[in-house]
């Protein structure tokens, strides 16, 4: 039959039972697979993990810079490690590392939630924060109503931290 109409024979299901097969052209059948993964590919979202690693000994500024730069992360939609790095003899003191990551986790509780715990991984404790979804984040509508009837909608955040000065 698929000489007769210059088609292939294509096994679409060869898992179902019985195996199921059409009549089409393949080169044809191909392309809108291809096409179709295409598309599949651009609505998905791919979430990296990002890395921020700090040390026992950091300063209050340092520490402060950080997690600034853990909070444009998040913002980014990126999963984040905060990985404390202990050299020499400073891995006897894992406590130390265990204050600094609760520390940086409270500072940034309202922007994200913590995945993983505190663990130790070689010589370094890290924790894994993801990002949070805030509702106060979204914009703010205020709705007003005019005598005649018409409807004026004023949009804004009032966030002034997020604006460059």
């Amino acid at each position: 039959m698929a000489r007769e109409r210059e088609t292939d024979l294509v096994e679409v299901a060869p898992a179902a039972d019985p195996p199921v097969c059409r009549l089409l052209d393949y080169g044809k059948f191909r392309y809108v697979q291809t096409k179709k993964e295409r598309e599949a590919r651009k609505t998905q979202k791919v979430i990296e993990l990002r890395e921020v690693r700090l040390r026992p000994g950091i300063g209050q500024h340092d520490l402060d810079a950080k997690a600034r730069t853990i909070h444009k992360l998040l913002a980014g939609g990126a999963k984040v490690r905060v990985a404390v790095v202990f050299r020499g003899r400073s891995i006897t003191h894992p406590e130390l590392g265990v204050a600094l990551l609760k520390k940086v986790a409270e500072g940034l509780e309202t922007d994200a939630k913590l995945e993983k715990a505190p663990s130790m991984e070689g010589r370094a404790l890290s924790i894994t924060l993801v990002p949070s979804i805030r509702r106060d984040a979204a914009p703010r509508v205020a709705e007003a109503h005019q005598e005649d009837g018409n409807t004026i909608v004023a949009e804004g955040t009032d966030n002034a931290q997020d604006e460059n000065p």
